[in-house]
């Protein structure tokens, strides 16, 4: 039997993430409409988390009951891997008991092992390299809100971290430009750029990075585990905050997104979170809907 993971978006062909991304609106609409859909009755999920967060663990956890299924958290605490035991132990071990594994971790070589080890699906719930899980719901909400990304610009403004290069994937796959807009030192790596140079460019200066973009989004300077350089990137990316005087200079029709969670006044102004054209809050949500529709296509369609 093939098992298939999520690990990165590649791991899905572009014929597959459109087909995932119409199925999560679809799955939105259902619960909307109070239509059962409880595809993974008697299935479980177990979630391993290393980095702790809101939105991942609220998200995976309610997809699995509205999919008829259960869920199982557990924290380093909770397992033997906090104590030593090889990661390849525990995907054995966990994989013989649970339907499907999302993983939380810091090195993205973790979550490659961990697949590797499991005779059951394996999700990549964010990782230091990549955040897939979060791109599926970033792509949703601009399809929902301006239809087919193909062709179009998506200007990202600040740090070259995991959801950046997670954007990189995205572009390559649906074919958009993406304008990474960073200062000196902190660009996603020069591999992925080499690689997907067709639809990934440079540009220093924000205001031109966003010219014609229509989704604008961003992340916080520092990431978890990054909390020792606070200081030293707020002041390398002072000129990059997305504020109402940049989003005036994209297109007319821009959207702004963030993965959350955010910080106002730094990487992103109240006065843009908080405007009509934000949908970060249904992009939130829709993390929820894009991974109950991911979660049907690893576990419903293993063989």
């Amino acid at each position: 039997m093939t098992v298939r993971h999520f690990v990165t978006l590649l791991d899905l062909s572009k014929t597959e993430l459109l087909g995932l991304l119409k199925r999560a609106s679809e799955m939105k609409h259902m619960q909307y409409s109070g239509i059962p859909h409880e595809y993974l009755k008697n299935k479980t999920l177990a979630m391993v988390f290393e980095k702790a967060s809101t939105r991942t663990r609220v998200s995976f956890e309610t997809a699995m009951t509205q999919l008829g299924g259960a869920s199982i958290f557990l924290s380093p605490s909770d397992t033997q891997l906090g104590r030593g035991e090889p990661i390849e132990d525990t995907a054995r071990v966990l994989s013989r008991m649970v339907d499907a594994i999302m993983v939380r971790t810091y090195a993205h070589t973790k979550i490659e092992t961990f697949a590797k080890y499991s005779r059951v699906p394996v999700i990549n719930a964010l990782t230091d390299d990549h955040h897939p899980c979060q791109l599926l719901a970033d792509l949703q909400t601009y399809m929902e809100h301006r239809g087919d990304i193909s062709g179009k610009t998506v200007a990202w403004i600040g740090d070259g971290n995991n959801m950046c290069n997670s954007f990189i994937h995205a572009a390559h796959q649906l074919d958009f430009e993406l304008v990474v807009s960073c200062p000196v030192g902190y660009e996603p790596p020069a591999a992925l750029l080499r690689e997907y140079s067709s639809n990934v460019r440079i540009q220093r200066d924000p205001a031109l990075a966003v010219r014609n973009a229509t989704l604008v989004t961003t992340d916080v300077w520092a990431s978890m585990g990054q909390e020792s350089e606070q200081l030293k990137r707020k002041a390398a990316f002072a000129n990059y905050q997305v504020d109402s005087e940049l989003m005036a200079q994209a297109a007319s029709n821009a959207i702004f997104l963030h993965c959350l969670p955010a910080h106002r006044g730094e990487e992103v102004s109240a006065s843009v979170i908080d405007a009509p054209d934000s949908l970060v809050w249904e992009e939130a949500e829709n993390r929820l809907h894009a991974q109950k529709a991911l979660l049907e296509f690893l576990v419903c369609n293993q063989g």
